[in-house]
């Protein structure tokens, strides 16, 4: 064999032997949702695109979110958990399942997200903010002489039993915040008369917050509790959705994002806490028809979202009610004697 063939031999089985290796693996970002499943497919596709980051995003409820965090603690498998209600963000955050991340951009956020990100010790921020309310068809509230709610105390009138739907307070954090809401209202005691008398109207308790008025849109429920901007949405789907802020007043939630302590792929779940917080991207949410209010204060707040300035809302305690030794409390007094009753 001569000396070029030895060479062109040594050349070909280093080409061999380059082209077996394998192929540098993808960047990769494991998410969970609990905001809507068109939002969240939004954020997904949206940030694939812009990162190169390949995304796995699984939509859950908040409360299933914050179950299933904690079933992982010691062997994380999600990196990042946005959206869904503050209140489980605050509980996950005191139980250190999330890991501290201040933004570079917290400073360009509303007080009300900075005030959560320093609640939760910047284990969570808040991302946007939307009010509880009641919606109902009015085309089935009309066929079926009812009269139209305007407060709270009105859903315990024996004229809705069997019209009313909710979500459970357990899987949803729409839910968890109703429940909060009343107890902030009327006091617990009175808070949990309320709800038992509303019980006895409910047709179904869901999982996901934003079901009921979903089931309302179609005529398959009345009315329904859960936040305005589910409402709004259907609005502008062309179903016959009417939107109330209860007279006593109500409850809202800061919509949060936290980044899971143990985080297998940190860098890209900072990555994406980043560009979730940007407010080119907040103001992508009306695209998916989501009528939330943004935190970042350069956001676009989509045409038709609640004004909140206009709403009687509540000084809703996050700190106390975003706790954990509350929230299993009042959810475990939720099931002992809300739950169990007939109906």
């Amino acid at each position: 064999m001569t000396k070029k063939n030895i060479v062109l031999g040594f050349a070909l089985a280093a080409a061999c032997a380059i082209s077996a290796l394998p192929a540098q693996a993808k960047e990769k970002l494991n998410v969970l949702c609990a905001a809507d499943e068109e939002w969240c497919n939004l954020m997904k596709s949206t940030f694939e695109k812009e990162s190169g980051v390949d995304v796995s995003m699984v939509r859950k409820s908040s409360g299933e979110i914050f179950a299933h965090i904690k079933a992982e603690a010691r062997n994380p498998k999600v990196d990042i958990w946005w959206g869904g209600t503050g209140d489980p963000h605050l509980q996950a955050a005191a139980e250190e399942l999330t890991t501290e991340y201040k933004s570079k951009q917290i400073d360009n956020l509303l007080e009300w997200a900075q005030n959560q990100a320093k609640e939760g010790d910047y284990k969570t921020v808040g991302i946007y903010a939307g009010a509880l309310g009641i919606g109902y068809n009015e085309e089935l509230l009309k066929s079926k002489g009812l009269p139209a709610p305007k407060c709270w105390a009105d859903l315990t009138d024996p004229v809705y039993k069997g019209e009313i739907q909710m979500a459970n307070p357990n899987s949803s954090g729409t839910a968890y915040t109703a429940l909060a809401t009343v107890v902030q209202l009327f006091g617990e005691e009175k808070g949990f008369e309320f709800l038992a008398g509303l019980h006895a109207n409910i047709n179904q308790y869901t999982k996901s917050g934003s079901a009921p008025i979903k089931a309302s849109a179609r005529g398959e429920t009345t009315l329904a509790i859960t936040f305005m901007h589910d409402m709004v949405k259907q609005v502008k789907k062309g179903f016959p959705i009417k939107v109330v802020a209860p007279c006593e007043g109500t409850g809202y939630e800061v919509g949060s994002m936290s980044i899971i302590k143990g985080a297998r792929n940190l860098e890209n779940a900072q990555k994406f806490a980043e560009f979730a917080l940007r407010p080119d991207i907040q103001s992508m949410a009306e695209q998916a028809k989501a009528y939330q209010v943004p935190s970042n204060s350069g956001s676009t707040v989509p045409e038709g979202a609640p004004k909140l300035t206009e709403i009687k809302l509540i000084n809703y305690d996050f700190a106390t009610y975003g706790s954990s030794d509350t929230r299993k409390r009042l959810l475990k007094r939720w099931d002992d004697e809300i739950k169990s009753l007939p109906r």
